[in-house]
C-alpha cells in the first residue's frame, strides 16, 4: 500500500529527480522503467502527475468489431480496483492510424471521477477544451478527428512509450517525461528526493554564483558525488 502522504511527497519533485533516486536502489537497469521521448507533456507547466495506471487498449483506424466493446464508463467503473488516484494509460493498437484517441469529452469524464492524468502512444484533440481542466496529458501528437476510436481490453498490460505498463503501476510524469516507480520502494524514494536534490544544489549554486573558479566547481562536483554516494549506501542497506 502506498500512502497518500508518500504520493504527496513524490509530487514535490520532478520526474528527472525521481528517476535519479530510483537508480540508487539498483532495482532495475538505468535504461529501463521510463517512457521514450515520443510521449510528450501536452501541458508542460503543470505540476507533476502521480497516480496508478488504469490501462486499456484501443483502436482508431480499424472499424468497430462485431462484438460488443467496452465504453468509457466501463473503464471508469474499474477505478476502484486501483491503490490510489488513476492515471489512464491507453495503448493505441493502430500505430499507423492518424486519428485521435482522446479529447475534451474523455478528459472531462476521467477527471470528474478522480483521474489525475492520461498517457497514450496516440494523438489527441480538443486541447482548447482540455487546458482549463489542469489535467496532465501525455501523448504523441495532435489531430482533429477521432476516426473509429473504441476501447478493447481493460486493465490488461499495455505497451506505451517503449515500456510495459501493468494495471496499478505507480507512475510519475511531468515536462521531463514519465517514469514508473516500483511500489515497494516508493516511500523510500520519496524520502530520499530532498537529500538528492540538495546534493545537486551544491553544483548548481556554485555554477550560478557568477564568480566560481574551475577549482571551486571541481570541489562542488566532488562534494555532490560524496553526498550521493553516502545516500546510496544508506538506501541500499538491508
Amino acid at each position: 500500500m502506498v500512502h497518500k502522504c508518500v504520493l504527496d511527497k513524490l509530487r514535490g519533485y520532478d520526474s528527472a529527480t525521481i528517476a535519479n533516486v530510483i537508480e540508487l536502489f539498483q532495482v532495475r537497469r538505468r535504461n529501463r522503467g521510463f517512457m521514450t521521448r515520443e510521449i510528450k507533456a501536452a501541458f508542460p507547466r503543470l505540476p507533476p502527475m502521480v497516480g496508478f495506471a488504469s490501462t486499456a487498449t484501443c483502436r482508431t483506424f480499424a472499424g468497430l468489431p462485431e462484438r460488443k466493446v467496452p465504453g468509457l464508463p466501463d473503464l471508469i467503473s474499474r477505478f476502484d480496483e486501483l491503490a490510489g488516484p488513476p492515471v489512464i494509460v491507453l495503448q493505441n493498437l493502430d500505430t499507423d492510424g492518424a486519428a485521435a484517441n482522446f479529447g475534451d469529452v474523455f478528459c472531462n469524464s476521467f477527471k470528474a471521477f478522480g483521474a489525475v492524468g492520461l498517457v497514450t502512444n496516440g494523438p489527441g484533440r480538443d486541447f482548447a477544451g482540455i487546458k482549463p481542466l489542469d489535467f496532465p496529458v501525455f501523448y504523441n501528437g495532435i489531430v482533429c478527428a477521432h476516426g473509429y476510436m473504441h476501447l478493447l481490453e481493460l486493465h490488461q498490460p499495455v505497451q506505451v512509450g517503449g515500456i510495459d505498463v501493468y494495471p496499478n503501476d505507480l507512475l510519475h510524469g511531468d515536462a521531463n517525461g514519465i517514469t514508473t516507480i516500483p511500489r515497494d520502494i516508493a516511500a523510500d524514494v520519496a524520502d530520499a528526493c530532498a537529500e538528492y536534490a540538495a546534493a545537486e544544489a551544491v553544483v548548481i549554486d556554485t555554477a550560478q554564483s557568477g564568480s566560481a573558479s574551475l577549482s571551486e566547481l571541481r570541489e562542488a562536483y566532488g562534494e555532490m558525488a560524496s553526498r550521493i554516494a553516502d545516500l546510496t549506501a544508506r538506501v541500499r542497506k538491508p
